[in-house]
């Protein structure tokens, strides 16, 4: 597999990135499959630099705050007119009422709502199959439905955090994973409230429990020092620790 970081600004764009959204590229039956895994604000804007973006397959939401999948409403608009004819309907992923939300957001009535555009699926309890990628998702700790991803594909393991606070879940997730990619917007020793997000060194420890390969630190907020996240956990990781940048690819 190879991860392409799109956007990786934590809760709203920065100035030198969108929020939340990261490209997986699998070769499968004799062409390249493609997904994206959430698609926060400003999102599609930076895919258009990094990849054709008519020329996704699918795409997986970790849930639904707007970092994470506001940017649904200008794929919608690029699929529905784009010069030549609508766009093939693809599947979208999340939780249970995506399609509700994304109608809403853009003031769409519910029925049809985007459902010409995407194949709105809610995440079954048994893991998703689609083309070379098996995605399985757990419940973790954050104030709405939200979960963490599992991506296993040509003989690889990503593991992706989505938003969450520490709890069990996110270690089962990233066991033994090739690549960690995991959120770290707070800073140890800060008044952060409960089962929101983590800090560094938080995401350091889930990647030493879950004996983990590799950290890809992400959704870091424009307001903190990125290196101080990093610090963090390197002090609680001794594996490789990386931080996200946009446009930055990751061979898994």
């Amino acid at each position: 597999m190879r991860l392409t970081v799109i956007g990786c600004s934590g809760s709203y764009p920065g100035p030198g990135s969108s929020a939340s959204c990261y490209l997986l590229e699998q070769e499968h039956e004799g062409r390249l499959w493609r997904v994206l895994l959430d698609m926060g604000s400003g999102a599609l804007g930076a895919l258009q630099k990094f990849s054709d973006a008519t020329s996704i397959d699918g795409v997986f939401l970790s849930h639904l705050h707007a970092d994470h999948c506001l940017d649904l409403c200008g794929y919608y608009v690029m699929r529905r007119y784009y010069p030549g004819g609508a766009l093939p309907r693809i599947p979208v992923w999340g939780p249970a009422g995506t399609a509700r939300r994304m109608a809403k957001a853009y003031d769409l009535d519910e029925d049809p709502g985007m459902s010409a555009e995407f194949d709105f699926l809610t995440y079954p309890d048994e893991p998703v199959e689609f083309g070379p990628f098996t995605v399985t998702v757990r419940r973790v700790a954050h104030p709405v439905t939200a979960y963490a991803l599992r991506i296993e594909a040509g003989g690889s393991t990503l593991a992706y955090s989505g938003d969450t606070g520490a709890c069990d879940a996110l270690v089962e997730t990233a066991r033994d994973a090739d690549l960690f990619l995991c959120e770290a917007s707070f800073r140890e020793g800060g008044d952060n409230p409960p089962d929101l997000h983590l800090t560094g060194a938080e995401a350091g420890r889930a990647a030493k429990t879950a004996n983990a390969a590799r950290l890809l630190l992400t959704h870091v907020p424009p307001w903190y020092d990125s290196s101080a996240i990093h610090a963090e956990a390197t002090g609680e990781y001794d594996g490789e620790v990386q931080l996200a940048a946009p446009g930055a690819c990751h061979d898994i």
